[in-house]
């Protein structure tokens, strides 16, 4: 079993969920963050002070899936959330050692 982890724009999250549900790939945990990465932040004036923004919004999606649908989770992910500029994201995969379902204590999701 794997984890995948993808750090996104928020206002990709709405395709990103089409395209995993597209996939029959439908629990997922989605969080929203701050984060900094190569985009760096930006500076804007307010009320005549300039500010440097470097925390950028950000989701944070996560998937547990079996290693069979890590790859189409991937390209579900990157087809709906990639637009070539600077900032798309970022996709981690982890592995799970061991999962259980709370209510009925099964062993192993599928």
């Amino acid at each position: 079993m794997k984890l995948v982890i993808a750090y996104l724009r928020p206002e990709s999250l709405t395709s990103v969920k089409q395209a995993l549900y597209a996939k029959q790939i439908y629990g997922m945990s989605v969080t929203n963050i701050l984060g900094s990465g190569r985009q760096k932040g930006f500076t804007e004036t307010y009320r005549g002070v300039v500010m440097e923004v470097n925390l950028l919004k950000k989701v944070r999606i996560e998937v547990a899936l079996p290693e069979s649908k890590v790859e189409e989770a991937i390209q579900a992910i990157m087809g709906a959330s990639k637009t070539g500029k600077e900032g798309d994201g970022v996709i981690l995969v982890q592995d799970v050692e061991k999962s259980y379902r709370v209510r009925t204590g099964e062993e192993g999701l599928s």
